[in-house]
């Protein structure tokens, strides 16, 4: 008998997997990390829905320009493409799929995308979907098209 887990309305809404305690300390610790050097650069933006032509995901992470923001106008859907899109597995999520993600951003204009493990302890930081650079828990990371470096001890432990 082959067991299928239904999708809970989160994990339909957004395309992935519901987040996981690890997931989430990790994922605000990149923010923690990066918002403490880079904030007047850029505007970082958590589980973020967009729509580039039809194509519709939820990063982890969106890292755009500078962005003036007035919190009494909303947008439900980002129709521009965040010049960082970050993507943290879950456990319940394959690297086939991040992969793929990877390859739909690059399709749809984004110029940097992170592929996160915490596992491994490791950020993929790729410039194309073709060339990526991998860091680990003991490195400084490197985006070199954002300019932009962040020691990863911090964002694992």
């Amino acid at each position: 008998m082959e067991f299928i887990a239904e999708k809970t309305a989160y994990e339909a809404e957004r395309g992935k997997p519901m987040p996981s305690k690890v997931h989430a300390y990790v994922q605000a610790n990149l923010i923690f990390e990066l918002k403490s050097c880079y904030k007047d650069r850029f505007t970082f933006l958590s589980e973020l829905s967009l729509d580039l032509n039809g194509w519709r995901s939820v990063p982890d992470l969106s890292i755009y320009p500078k962005l003036s923001i007035d919190v009494r106008q909303d947008e439900i859907r980002m129709t521009e493409p965040p010049l960082c899109a970050i993507e943290i597995i879950s456990p319940m999520q394959s690297l086939q799929e991040l992969v793929d993600k990877a390859r739909a951003y690059f399709e749809h204009k984004v110029q940097s995308c992170w592929l996160v493990l915490p596992g491994l302890r490791s950020i993929y930081v790729f410039r194309s979907f073709d060339s990526f650079s991998t860091f680990t828990h003991t490195d400084t990371l490197l985006d070199d098209v954002l300019s932009v470096s962040i020691p990863l001890a911090d964002v694992f432990e």
